[in-house]
């Protein structure tokens, strides 16, 4: 198990990797449209009649989300005035989660109700689990604890993968729908956000193992 945890260690930097060199090719393709990710953003919100939701920038690269508490999608400066495929796709997707949440998207919400449980469990779930494993000769309590909060950011990392995916497929089919993007735009975007779906797979793969890693040490205890 542990070598099966490096093996994904390695893999997801890889695809983080690959996900860097796509939005860096496509970053470099202008879009014909000459939309910039704001504009796109903006337009994809008025077509699903969203007048409740703002669209401002951020810092960083790849530092793009959208907050339903405060109803604003915020794009890096990468993508908030750029004209590129690269641009559009981001732009669009992080209205997608928009449109999860003017829809009431299920799992968007199931998602962000674990939100606070999950700020407060991870300031000490890994100092637990680690005091778990040194303890486990006295007690397996603490291992125990550690495990059942550690499942509870397991589960939020499947929860996010149809999330993900769903707001992909809404900037895709909103980009084809409006003709933002012509096919060859298309197809990059629809690259560059399968790479950024990829991520979140190998996450919730890793999370999965690292949860049986430690379960199967707590099994051999008992």
């Amino acid at each position: 198990m542990f070598f099966f945890l490096i093996l994904l260690m390695l893999v997801s930097l890889g695809i983080q990797q690959r996900l860097r060199s796509k939005f860096k090719k496509y970053a470099q393709v202008g879009l014909q449209s000459g939309l910039t990710g704001a504009q796109i953003a903006g337009r994809m919100l008025a077509d699903h009649g969203i007048t409740d939701v703002r669209v401002e920038s951020t810092t960083g690269s790849l530092t793009d989300h959208y907050n339903p508490a405060t109803k604003t999608v915020n794009l890096s400066e990468g993508v908030y005035a750029e004209r590129s495929a690269a641009a559009a796709a981001v732009a669009a997707h992080e209205c997608g989660h928009a449109v999860q949440h003017a829809t009431a998207y299920s799992m968007l919400a199931f998602r962000s109700a674990m939100v606070p449980a999950l700020s407060a469990v991870s300031r000490f779930m890994p100092m637990l689990l680690l005091a778990g494993v040194l303890m486990l000769r006295f007690s397996i309590i603490p291992l125990g604890l550690g495990i059942v909060l550690f499942a509870l950011t397991t589960l939020f990392s499947f929860v996010t993968l149809p999330v993900e995916f769903d707001a992909s497929r809404r900037a895709l089919a909103w980009m084809d729908q409006r003709g933002v993007v012509t096919v060859q735009e298309h197809a990059m975007a629809k690259d560059a956000l399968w790479w950024a779906a990829m991520t979140y797979v190998v996450a919730a793969i890793s999370s999965l193992a690292t949860l049986l890693y430690y379960a199967t040490i707590f099994m051999r205890r008992r």
